[in-house]
């Protein structure tokens, strides 16, 4: 994830490694310019620290420190299955909630 510009595009198009940027630029970076390793970043206003772990997909990129990945991927699960659920409702015919006034 890169919260800036990147080249060589088509070396990306042509792999499967995933690559998300505000821009395209044919310069390419400093080789001994500014910059810091292993230290928090702001990317898009939002800060990801060393060890924090960046999943992103065609809709969009999300982080969250790695300490917390059970509990959120229990959450995710809850979130899921009443998802689910909604819209097994919703097929059916009997969902009373938000979705179904129309």
């Amino acid at each position: 994830m890169i919260d800036g510009a990147i080249r060589d595009v088509a070396a990306f198009a042509g792999d499967a490694f995933p690559c998300f940027a505000r821009a395209v630029i044919h310069r390419g970076p400093y080789k001994n310019g500014p910059g810091e390793i292993n230290v928090p970043v702001t990317v898009s206003g939002s800060v990801i620290s060393p060890g924090d772990i960046v999943v992103g997909d065609e809709d969009g990129v999300v982080s969250f420190p790695a300490a917390g990945a059970a509990a959120l991927l229990e959450a995710v699960r809850v979130q899921i299955k009443r998802e689910d659920e909604t819209l097994k409702a919703i097929r059916e015919g009997r969902y009373q909630g938000a979705y179904g006034k129309c």
